[in-house]
């Protein structure tokens, strides 16, 4: 693969990954660190399996990161009334 099709396929990677909600990336999180626990997936796979899982572990701290500033904002307005 040439790294212009490595890049377009880290970005199109990253596009799906952004449109997953965050229980829909969890599942697949965990279900990736189960393969890698398992030990069943060749060291490219693992590779390929790791740089998803990372991806999915920041998308998924992302939307842990926005609800808690909700819930700052929310509890701030209700000390602010």
């Amino acid at each position: 693969m040439s790294p212009t099709e490595d890049t377009s396929a880290a970005d199109e990677q990253g596009r799906e990954i952004a449109e997953l909600t965050y229980e829909q990336a969890k599942e697949e999180l965990t279900a990736i660190v189960a393969t890698l626990e398992s030990g069943s997936a060749s060291l490219e796979e693992s590779m390929r399996l790791w740089e998803r899982g990372e991806a999915l572990a920041a998308h998924c701290s992302q939307w842990l990161d926005q609800a808690q500033a909700a819930v700052e904002n929310a509890l701030d307005e209700d000390a602010d009334a």
